[in-house]
């Protein structure tokens, strides 16, 4: 009997189960396909929830993660280091962007920001001049966790836990011709004197809907929160690592984050792990003689070393790889292809960042609870499409891997669905 054919107790996340049907097993994974018990080959055009960058099961990666298993489990990070993560460490502030000094270890996209939001806060604390005040834009996601979720958007997804939220300061999305009014906003916020940090998702904002801007409004906001000794986090745990072309969002712009938050294809995707970068003044701000300044944050997993192990081979991918040359090469590929629908009655907006394309069906409810979202999710099953829209909206963020004919796959899949669905109550 097929694990699909009996009743499971996994819960999965971001799922109805009185609604979906039963979860497909897959059995194994190569590039851009998922293969699952069936035989079937199905396209991961979204990447697995966008952690897979180079494909699944990348040799080097993989061949790392072996090698590291021979000599390491995992080891208390409070009371010892070991080579993996010092070596991830130099190589992650090598690349970063300038300014970065200091790498604190975390499990994933959720537990980084975290980190960064009580980095943020300790520092003006410890500074002896408190601030409490996060700014952030609407529409924005950083995570699952109580702090993340009080900095995201309020909405069913967090309402039962409503009374657990802190509060937080909106900035308005920076729409076409609008971009003014968000510049001002924060300014307005600053001149308080009470704003820690800006917590931004730099040009793309995920989870909100594929929403994108352009590198000089993230500069922009960098130069006003410099002005009011406000700290610039970037959250590029989606961002990161080549998704909009380059290889973190903030290098479009020459932006110096305060923080930065990594996480997804940290290890390309093959194991979990996070890492918050900050500058030598948040690091200085905990480093004291007096341990009520230490930086209170741990998790039993930080720096797992065969995770870290993994995140040095992706470095060696990047460094030893064409990879930039991937991503513009799928970069273009997107844009002939996203041509068909510019002028398209069925969509609008029709949008690109460097290897992520997105577009609205047109349908007379939009966002994320439109009915029409699952459906389109359950007409992709059937066309062996992993692909899941935010509601209406409809992205592809597919593994640097993937050929012509697998994206011609997923495009040509979109133009089918929309015939099915565009317009439709």
């Amino acid at each position: 009997m097929t694990g699909s054919s009996v009743q499971s107790p996994v819960w999965h996340p971001f799922t109805q189960h009185a609604l979906e049907p039963a979860m497909k097993r897959i059995i194994r994974t190569d590039g851009a396909w998922l293969f699952d018990e069936a035989g079937s080959a199905i396209l991961d055009a979204i990447s697995s929830w966008w952690v897979i960058t180079h494909g699944h099961r990348h040799p080097r990666i993989m061949e790392a993660i072996r090698n590291a298993c021979d000599a390491y489990d995992q080891i208390i990070f409070a009371e010892f280091t070991h080579e993996p993560a010092e070596e991830l460490a130099r190589g992650l502030l090598a690349i970063a962007p300038a300014g970065l000094a200091h790498v604190f270890y975390s499990d994933s996209g959720s537990t980084c920001v975290e980190v960064a939001l009580k980095m943020a806060l300790g520092f003006f604390h410890n500074s002896g001049a408190p601030r409490s005040r996060i700014v952030v834009m609407e529409h924005s996601y950083h995570g699952d966790t109580v702090g993340t979720m009080s900095a995201g958007a309020r909405g069913v997804f967090n309402a039962a836990y409503e009374s657990l939220l802190f509060s937080v300061d909106r900035l308005p999305f920076p729409e076409p011709g609008q971009e003014q009014n968000t510049l001002d906003a924060f300014e307005a916020l600053c001149r308080s004197g009470q704003v820690a940090a800006l917590l931004i998702e730099p040009l793309v904002l995920g989870a909100g809907g594929m929403r994108m801007y352009p590198a000089s409004v993230l500069a922009e906001l960098k130069r006003i929160a410099g002005q009011h000794h406000t700290l610039l986090i970037a959250d590029e745990v989606m961002t990161g690592w080549g998704r909009t072309g380059t290889l973190f969002a903030c290098n479009q712009g020459d932006v110096m984050p305060d923080i930065l938050c990594t996480s997804k294809g940290l290890t390309g995707g093959a194991l979990p792990l996070a890492a918050t970068l900050c500058s030598p003044e948040i690091f200085d701000a905990h480093l004291s003689t007096d341990r009520s300044r230490t930086f209170f944050h741990s998790s039993s997993y930080t720096a797992n070393p065969i995770a870290c192990a993994a995140g040095l081979a992706n470095l060696a991918v990047w460094k030893d790889e064409p990879v930039l040359d991937r991503i513009q090469s799928l970069q273009t590929l997107h844009q002939q292809r996203l041509k068909r629908f510019a002028e398209d009655p069925r969509f609008s907006n029709v949008r690109q960042a460097g290897t992520i394309a997105a577009l609205d069906l047109n349908v007379p409810a939009s966002g994320y609870l439109s009915n029409v979202g699952p459906k389109l999710r359950a007409f992709f099953r059937s066309r062996n499409l992993l692909i899941r829209p935010l509601g209406n909206v409809i992205y592809l963020m597919t593994p640097y891997c993937i050929d012509e004919a697998g994206l011609d796959c997923a495009y040509n899949g979109i133009d089918e669905a929309a015939d099915i669905f565009a317009g439709t109550r």
